[in-house]
């Protein structure tokens, strides 16, 4: 498997409970899962250890046949290669979209790296933008701007933090539709978090339902999302249950 996780347990100083429990999860290259669940189920602490933010009590992590976490390994944030697009952006207010672009390019000559920005503006259709500040852009440009940054240094794995919290309902349909197109597109391997049934069911190829730290169910949006409501959420627990 090109991301392979298995058992990662992790617990926050001062609480009683594990976060994160026996959390496991395998992805081909080139898909797109997504992590569904309420707020406060861990899906952003699960983010989080991905990047290496927070160290696992337990479990491992390999990517692209890659070891970067297990009881032997911790390989820093800094040399993993996974890019994270955040739900504030975390754009550099003080650059223009351009020199946003670049900031991760540093292993690469001017040439490179002013080759790698054109084209990143183009694949997010921002090409007359390059030259403004992220205040003189929208929300929706802003977060093309943060996917163009995340994704010019090619990283490994690409993860989103609730990328549609601060659009309004207009702009989240329209961008979770480009998003998909241009992950599909570039072929990098995404996970993102989210409470939102529909955004999970337009993009991801599979998704993980998620509750106080477990997995309860894993699917495709189809076979998922009929279960994910009201009744049907206690009839898919019970499903799981009697399956083990």
């Amino acid at each position: 498997m090109f991301v392979d996780i298995k058992n990662l347990t992790y617990k926050y100083k001062n609480t009683s409970e594990p976060t994160i429990k026996d959390f496991s999860l395998q992805m081909k290259k080139g898909d797109i899962f997504s992590i569904l669940g309420e707020s406060g189920s861990g899906k952003s602490t699960i983010l989080r250890l991905i990047a290496g933010l927070e160290i696992p009590m337990s479990g491992s992590i390999s990517m692209n046949n890659r070891t970067i976490f297990d009881e032997r390994t911790y390989i820093p944030p800094e040399k993993r290669e996974v890019g994270m697009v955040f739900q504030d952006y975390a754009l550099f207010p003080h650059m223009t979209v351009a020199n946003n672009i670049k900031y991760g390019l540093r292993k690469m000559n001017k040439k490179e790296k002013m080759e790698k920005m054109e084209e990143m503006l183009s694949l997010v259709n921002l090409s007359k933008y390059k030259d403004r500040y992220p205040y003189e852009l929208s929300g929706g440009q802003q977060q093309r701007v943060a996917l163009a940054r995340a994704l010019a240094p090619a990283p490994t794995l690409l993860v989103f933090d609730e990328p549609f919290s601060n659009l309004d309902t207009y702009l989240q349909i329209r961008i979770r539709d480009e998003l998909r197109e241009i992950l599909k597109q570039t072929g990098i391997t995404s996970i993102f978090v989210t409470h939102d049934q529909e955004d999970a069911k337009v993009l991801a190829d599979e998704i993980i339902y998620l509750e106080n730290g477990k997995v309860i169910w894993k699917g495709t949006p189809d076979e998922l999302l009929p279960y994910s409501q009201g009744s049907h959420l206690n009839q898919m627990k019970a499903e799981k249950m009697y399956n083990r």
